[in-house]
């Protein structure tokens, strides 16, 4: 009799239960029907997979031509400056960028298939899941019937008692099924929620790469206007290139040097005690090759002291914040004083006690106040301010010792420079900090 009664109650848990899993089947149904689906889902698993492979092998060429183009770009860097050189720079700049923008498309078009793939499997693991549901819901209807008469009303009618244990164990019966049926329900639903959770994930790397396909059609029309204003300053005339470029180095020269001036003059007291261990920040780029390091260091022929680390980064390369922390500001130098400092920069304080600045972005992702996450895209690499090419600049100081400032101009005079200043001792050596 106990037995019987502990069978009902179980039979009551499954109604309940089924009136959930019903909620359930129809908030994934809704989920299906207001879901963009960009292919049709009558293409098969074989044909998605397909068109995913060829786009995954069209991305692995153009990532071979893309270092092909950088081999030829890290070649130029080593040549010495000149019109020619810079020319070909842009050139293959532009063809670079082009070539990522191939690749940003593919990977949107691999990902919209992804995203169909995976809505086709939601529809199979959704009748998978009605189809348990259907045998649950006849299965308690069958023990409804056996259950019409009691128990004792069986064992005082003229049935045999063989036949009434024979329902019993039917009921026993019913139960193991309705058990398994349960299992497999929790599996399948279990592997619907992880697929739905991975067409989320996809969704949001869908709007990631249009994101950044929108800002590299930009920084290839930088590109070109570049390349129109350089021509347009020299005539095409090496000559001209030369004379202007002299002009820019004793431009730069003056500004490093009132810089420097003024920074020595700040008071800040370090206290080791109070900077975090190494190793604490990320990498800014997804792959560091040092070109400038911290310190001594002579450029144009003039000995000076580089307060922070040059990483080789072609136009257009991804800059990531290298720790969670808010950004303090940005700016671009070249709007007061073209062609010296920063050109285009982000400053970030970070949460572990740290700042970075990072110079000579071509394109600003990240706004003064914005809260940034490890790994987030902040902005893009350049050639703005004082460079000599495409490249990323990060200086590294404790938190509370940077802070952006606007001062007078020498190197151009009449202009005010706003960019970030700390005291000479408060530049700290990047690669202490960035993770090997």
């Amino acid at each position: 009799m106990k037995q019987f009664h502990a069978y009902k109650r179980q039979y009551k848990l499954h109604r309940r239960r089924l009136g959930i899993l019903g909620v359930t089947c129809v908030i994934t149904i809704l989920f299906l029907l207001f879901t963009p689906v960009f292919f049709s889902l009558a293409q098969t698993t074989d044909q998605l997979q397909a068109q995913i492979d060829a786009h995954n092998k069209s991305i692995a060429d153009l990532e071979v031509k893309n270092q092909a183009i950088q081999k030829q770009l890290d070649n130029l860097g080593a040549q010495e400056d000149s019109l020619a050189s810079t020319l070909k720079q842009l050139n293959l700049s532009k063809e670079k960028l082009l070539s990522d923008i191939a690749i940003t498309q593919d990977k949107i078009q691999e990902k919209n298939l992804e995203i169909s793939q995976l809505s086709s499997q939601i529809g199979v693991k959704q009748n998978s899941i009605s189809k348990n549901v259907d045998l649950i819901s006849t299965e308690i209807r069958q023990t409804n019937e056996m259950e019409s008469g009691t128990f004792v009303e069986s064992i005082l009618s003229d049935n045999k008692i063989s036949e009434v244990w024979r329902d019993v164990n039917s009921l026993a019966t019913i139960r193991d099924q309705i058990r398994g049926q349960n299992v497999e329900l929790k599996t399948v639903k279990g592997q619907l929620e992880n697929t739905k959770q991975t067409t989320s994930n996809a969704r949001q790397q869908l709007v990631t790469l249009k994101s950044q396909l929108s800002d590299q059609e930009k920084i290839i029309v930088q590109n070109t206007n570049q390349k129109k204003k350089l021509l347009s300053q020299t005539k095409n005339n090496e000559a001209l290139y030369q004379k202007n470029l002299k002009a820019n180095m004793a431009k730069e020269k003056t500004f490093e040097d009132e810089l420097a001036n003024y920074e020595a003059q700040l008071k800040y007291t370090l206290n080791p005690g109070s900077l975090p261990g190494s190793g604490v920040l990320s990498w800014p780029l997804a792959s560091l090759h040092i070109t400038s390091p911290f310190g001594a260091r002579t450029l144009g022929g003039v000995a000076g002291f580089h307060n922070g680390t040059d990483f080789r980064a072609s136009l257009g390369t991804p800059v990531m914040a290298m720790a969670d922390g808010v950004v303090a500001g940005t700016g671009d130098t070249d709007k007061e004083c073209n062609g010296v400092s920063f050109g285009k920069f982000v400053l970030i304080k970070y949460d572990n006690g740290l700042a970075s600045t990072y110079g000579h972005f071509s394109l600003i992702k990240a706004s003064t106040g914005d809260r940034v996450s490890r790994g987030e895209v902040v902005g893009y690499s350049g050639s703005t301010g004082y460079s000599t090419g495409p490249h990323l600049h990060v200086s590294i100081y404790p938190k509370d010792a940077v802070a952006v400032k606007t001062l007078p101009s020498k190197s151009c005079p009449g202009h005010n420079l706003t960019q970030p200043i700390a005291a000479t001792n408060a530049y700290l050596n990047p690669m202490t900090y960035i993770s090997k």
